[in-house]
Formats: structure tokens, C-alpha cells, sequence
């Protein structure tokens, strides 16, 4: 999801924009708490330094001062937590731009040193009679343990936590979401009763993982089919926080704008009307099982993947190749000569997020680059493993000996190993 522009979408225009914007003006009806209305900047944390820009001075940890916080003014707010990839914010800034406003800043500072101990990314959604409702990104620019205590944070106290879940193995989403769970379980000021699932690759994996989010607790957790665009993103977004005004009318929440309208052209999402009765529990659709969804089996998956590198190796100018796990950057199959295995996996997933991180940007999709990078003296060739998500391939020829066009072909065609029904 592009910080300007959905994935593939043109730069965006006044007029591709239009429809969006005057979706911002839609009435909407709020019933507000009497001690709202008495002061309305009292549901604003932190103090304004500039028009986009707030501050908050405490004296003990950042998460410890929101929560502070959150339990004195008690604010509406859903909150977007990213797991294997980093696309939280870039939404936040396509609703910003949607509706003419800003992504916004809160700065946690030292009291009595100024020293900015995090920063936090919001925007305000707009509604007619002025009410508001923010949209945190949990991607906080803090030190790692600052970073998990106010994602938590903000997850436990939203209304909605939204999470969105990048390309991982099968394997390493469980390790994932772990954390998320125990928190969950912890108990303490988790009040958060909704929370929505948004896979932007490998739906069904996803969908059996976070699953187990909320067993046992009081959290209704639900899993969209697969994402692809920001509107899909905001599609449900749009109707989770709909169906979350018919269930808790009392309070009041306000109703959030439209999606950005696409370059490509789709027609922007009103606010739903409020159903007659509760709607359905969505539930995934459970996975078919055939031939090419089953699970490998991991002994089959080590020796194909073997012999998969070895017959690389015998291409002409293949110096070294390796195939390894994104996720931890673990070699899982090796041959050649040097680089060795530990040094091709590392730099491989470097290079491969790299990339990868540049193409969100740009908004040219989320899937595993395929990518040739030529060198003073060597070629180097990074691209997916067939039927091993998560897996990369990151091989070394030597330029002198290996035609780059031609050794690109040879590696695909080796692809048909994996096609053997036995792998």
C-alpha cells in the first residue's frame, strides 16, 4: 500500500479524488455523552505544538503515560497493527489525503529533559457534526521495547484493532501472532472486543492462524479474504466499524469517511445503513484440500530443496546458490562454493526486503521479488521458491562465464522439479 497512491494506481488528481471528498460531507448522526460536550479538546491526548503536531511531556515509560491517558478521556479510536509488513501507516496517509487532511504526530517526550522518547502516527477521520474519530498506526518510532508496550497500548483500549499480515511461511505466522495472544490472555487493560484480520497474501493460512486469537476469550476476532487494495482494506474496515455502531448504539461512535477512490476507478464506500438485525459472524471460507494445497511434508520439502540447489549448481557460471527462509533468514539448502550458505541467506533477505520495501512504496504489490543484479565481476539472481512461501532462492555466477538472460531461463525451467507429485 503506497504512502500516495494505491498498489498500481497512476498519481492521484483533484478529480480522481472528487467523488471521495464529497462522501466526507454525508450527515451523520452521533449521541454524545454530556461530558463530552463539555470540553471538547478534553478527548485529545497531549498538548498542540503546530497544526499537525502534538506533544505529550511524562515522567515514566511512553505506554505507561498513553495508557494514563486513555483512561482519563476515554477517546474512540481504532488502531492498525502490522505484522510482517509495514503497510499501517501507508493506509493511514491514502485516508488523509482522501479526505484533505494530514497524517498526524504525537511526541512522547522527557519531562524536564524534552527528549523525544516515541512518536506516534494518527489521523483524524472526519465526520459532519464535528465529532472525531482517530486511527492510530501501532508502527511507533521508539526502541523495541517501547515499541511492543504501546502497540499493545493502543490495541488493548481501541475500538477496532486492525491487523494487517504481510507474506510469511506457514510456520513463522504462528510465531507471529504469538505475542498478540499473550497479550491478549495477560488480562490488564485489554478492553478491546473486536478486532479484524486483513491478510494481504496467503488468506487461508492466515485465517486458520488467528483463529486461535481469540479462543477463550472475549475478543470477536474475524479474517477477511485476501487484501489487494486499499480500498478492500477500507471496504472492511468501513463495515466492521458499521456493525460495531449497531451493537454499541449507546455509545455513540461516529461513523468513518469513505475509501480513496482508485486510479484505476471503482466507486467510493459510503457508511452503511445500520441492518434490520444483526448481521452473520463472517467466517473464512475453509481451505479445499487438493493436491497442491496440502502441507509437504518437511523431510519430502529438505530433499527436493537439496536437489533443487544442486542442479543449479551444475548451470554453466553458478558460483554458489542458496535457498532460505525470509522470515528468519535461515539457510535451508546449499551448493557451491563460496559465498557460503550463512552469508547468501543474510544478504539475500536484506537485499529481497529491500526491494520488497521499495515496491510497496511505489505501490507496485507485495509479492517476493524476482530480481538480477549485475556486478563488477558476478550476477546475482534473487526470486521465490515454487510452492514454498516464505523460501528464496539467492544464487552467484560468475559474469564472465554465465550469459544472465540465458541463466535466468535455465533457473525457471528448473522450477518443474517442484511439479513432481512425490515433492
Amino acid at each position: 500500500m503506497s504512502s500516495s497512491s494505491p498498489p498500481g494506481g497512476a498519481p492521484d488528481t483533484p478529480e480522481a479524488w472528487q467523488a471521495t471528498r464529497a462522501q466526507t460531507t454525508l450527515a451523520t448522526q452521533v449521541m454524545r455523552r454530556s461530558e463530552d460536550d463539555a470540553d471538547p479538546e478534553e478527548k485529545d491526548i497531549g498538548r498542540a505544538v503546530g497544526a499537525n503536531e502534538r506533544e505529550l511531556f511524562v515522567s515514566c515509560a511512553p505506554a505507561e503515560a498513553l495508557q494514563q491517558q486513555i483512561d482519563h478521556i476515554d477517546p474512540e479510536f481504532i488502531a492498525v497493527h502490522d505484522i510482517g509488513t509495514t503497510s499501517s501507516r501507508r493506509l493511514l496517509a491514502g485516508i488523509a489525503a482522501a479526505s484533505k487532511r494530514v497524517v498526524q504526530k504525537l511526541h512522547i517526550r522527557r519531562q524536564g529533559y524534552g527528549n523525544t522518547l516515541a512518536s506516534l502516527e494518527y489521523v483524524e477521520l472526519p465526520t459532519s457534526d464535528g465529532s472525531k474519530l482517530l486511527m492510530y498506526s501501532t508502527e511507533a518510532d521508539a526502541d523495541t521495547a517501547s515499541r511492543h508496550e504501546l502497540a499493545r497500548t493502543l490495541l488493548g483500549n481501541s475500538r477496532l484493532a486492525v491487523i494487517m499480515v504481510g507474506e510469511l511461511p506457514a510456520h513463522a505466522l504462528e510465531s507471529a501472532f504469538k505475542p498478540l495472544r499473550e497479550d491478549i490472555l495477560g488480562g490488564g487493560h485489554w478492553r478491546n472486543r473486536h478486532m479484524l484480520v486483513l491478510p494481504l497474501t496467503g488468506a487461508s493460512a492466515v485465517a486458520h492462524v488467528a483463529g486461535e486469537l481469540g479462543r477463550g476469550t472475549m475478543v470477536d476476532v474475524r479474517t477477511t479474504p485476501q487484501v489487494t487494495r486499499p480500498a478492500d482494506a477500507w471496504g472492511f474496515i468501513n463495515g466492521t466499524w458499521a456493525r460495531i455502531r449497531e451493537l454499541l448504539p449507546a455509545r455513540g461512535i461516529p461513523a468513518p469517511p469513505p475509501a480513496p477512490a482508485h486510479a484505476g476507478g471503482f466507486p467510493p464506500i459510503a457508511a452503511p445503513a445500520p441492518p434490520a438485525q444483526p448481521p452473520l459472524a463472517m467466517r473464512p471460507m475453509p481451505a479445499v484440500p487438493t493436491t497442491r494445497q496440502r502441507t509437504p511434508d518437511p523431510a519430502v520439502s529438505a530433499s527436493v530443496l537439496d536437489r533443487y540447489v544442486h542442479q543449479l549448481a551444475e548451470l554453466t557460471g553458478m558460483v554458489s546458490c542458496c535457498v532460505f527462509e525470509l522470515a528468519s533468514g535461515k539457510p535451508l539448502a546449499h551448493a557451491g562454493a563460496s559465498p557460503g550458505a550463512d552469508d547468501l541467506a543474510g544478504h539475500g533477505t536484506e537485499l529481497l526486503a529491500s526491494i520488497a520495501g521499495t515496491c510497496r512504496a511505489m505501490g507496485l504489490g507485495h509479492a517476493i521479488p524476482d530480481a538480477a543484479i549485475t556486478l563488477g565481476a558476478h550476477h546475482l539472481l534473487l526470486r521465490a521458491v515454487p510452492k514454498h512461501p516464505g523460501v528464496a532462492l539467492h544464487a552467484v555466477l560468475d559474469k564472465t562465464h554465465a550469459n544472465l538472460t540465458l541463466a535466468r531461463l535455465q533457473v525457471q525451467r528448473m522450477d518443474a522439479i517442484f511439479d513432481d507429485p512425490t515433492t
